[in-house]
């Protein structure tokens, strides 16, 4: 089914203020809902009914009376008096089963982040893609939605969505019962000064070595390499004009290559092709490294994060010292290294003051979060990091990558997520897969 709802503004705050004062039905709620369209989709056999619904959202939080966006949002229903899973995305959403909807047989919400896709506001003000902007897209959506269910909540994202687990509680610690962040960084600067270090010690030294011998030699075999891509760039549309140019783009991708490596972990260190062909070389180097990231269309889809990596949420930079001698068109420079990425036009000004007192917050007041890390992820060098808050736990899953989730943990670690979860929901873990 599908039906629009317009509402006057007054209505819209009216129910945004009011809608936690009494208990509601499903169906109450949603014919109540300030909402341009709410639609019925297929949901997995675990839920009883799911909905896509683009709920209305004023882009400025300071200012409910001014403009507006839609925010997607994917509600799937088990019942009343169960759980519900926050997935707080750090970027587009899709529906689906998440891990711990399946392990808890609960509700489940899924909030597309602003800015991105189908949740993106007519006129892109940048001013207002902020952590506490979207800290309050969610907190309001998890207000609207209070009066239906009974049971415990819990917030839960990947990587950005992580991210943004972390900021919602720091700006809205009341909202739910329980935080499930996985490989989340908490990055302090536009380069991060922790991942240098962090990837001169990842992993065994033998396997370093190797990954920096594949750079150098994707370097040296400029001349024979770089047309490849770019008859790569030419069939698939791609074009390199914010990155500076393709052979700016290809010696990026060489450069990026170590952290993707490390970060996904899909290939092992003995299947670098260092004795290659060029083909395999090639093949390779595209695999991990991806150009598309430094294409002008790859950029296009991340400019909203680049934004906030920019003037927030931090990134990291490139080690050119290594490599000099051999880099002809890359170049470091003052600027952060990323820049490129964001929107142009902006002044940027990286607010250090936001991950420092998100830090202090999980150091000292924050409770009952589990992070989950993978050890050779470097976004783990800027984990969080709770410090002797004991309210909140660390887990790292040995030799782990960005893939790195509660179903392929080591059982004993498994057993500490679930006790917790059953203990802070107060609902029983029913799916424990090991």
């Amino acid at each position: 089914m599908t039906r629009s709802i317009t509402l006057t503004v007054s209505l819209i705050i009216l129910l945004s203020v009011g809608c936690g004062q009494k208990t509601m039905t499903l169906e109450e709620r949603l014919a109540t809902l300030p909402a341009e369209s709410i639609k019925e989709v297929e949901a997995d056999s675990m839920f009883l009914k799911a909905y896509e619904i683009d709920l209305i959202q004023p882009v400025d939080h300071n200012n409910p009376d001014g403009p507006k966006f839609t925010q997607q949002v994917f509600l799937s229903y088990v019942g009343p008096d169960k759980p519900v899973v926050v997935v707080t995305e750090g970027y587009s959403a899709r529906n689906g089963k998440t891990e711990l909807a399946d392990m808890l047989q609960c509700n489940q919400i899924i909030i597309e982040h602003r800015y991105f896709e189908d949740s993106r506001p007519d006129s892109l003000d940048w001013q207002y893609l902020t952590t506490w902007q979207a800290a309050t897209d969610h907190h309001r959506i998890i207000e609207l939605f209070k009066p239906v269910f009974t049971g415990k909540w819990l917030t839960t994202g990947i990587s950005k969505g992580g991210q943004t687990v972390m900021f919602h509680s720091y700006y809205y610690p009341d909202d739910v019962d329980a935080r499930v962040p996985y490989v989340g960084p908490l990055a302090f600067g536009p380069e991060d000064t922790r991942m240098k270090p962090f990837l001169e010690n990842v992993g065994s030294e033998d396997c370093r070595n190797r990954v920096f011998a594949f750079q150098k030699l994707a370097l040296e075999k400029f001349d024979v390499l770089f047309p490849k891509m770019v008859g790569l760039a030419e069939e698939k549309g791609w074009t390199f004009n914010r990155v500076g140019g393709p052979e700016v783009a290809y010696e990026m991708t060489v450069l990026e290559y170590e952290f993707a490596f490390w970060q996904w972990g899909t290939v092992t260190c003995e299947s670098i092709p260092l004795g290659g062909t060029d083909d395999e070389i090639f093949n390779h180097l595209a695999r991990l490294g991806d150009f598309r990231y430094f294409a002008d269309q790859g950029i296009g889809y991340f400019e909203p994060f680049f934004y906030q990596a920019m003037t927030e949420l931090g990134y990291y930079g490139y080690d050119f010292d290594r490599f000099e001698g051999l880099l002809k068109y890359a170049r470091n420079t003052d600027m952060p290294e990323f820049l490129f990425s964001a929107p142009a036009g902006p002044e940027y000004s990286y607010n250090y003051e936001t991950g420092k007192g998100v830090d202090s917050y999980l150091k000292s007041d924050a409770e009952n979060f589990i992070f989950l890390y993978g050890e050779y992820d470097p976004w783990s060098a800027a984990a969080a990091d709770p410090g002797s808050n004991d309210r909140c736990m660390v887990i790292i899953k040995e030799e782990g990558a960005h893939g790195t989730r509660i179903r392929n943990l080591a059982p004993e670690q498994q057993e500490v997520v679930f006790s917790k979860l059953e203990e802070w929901l107060e609902s029983p873990v029913v799916h424990k897969e090991k």
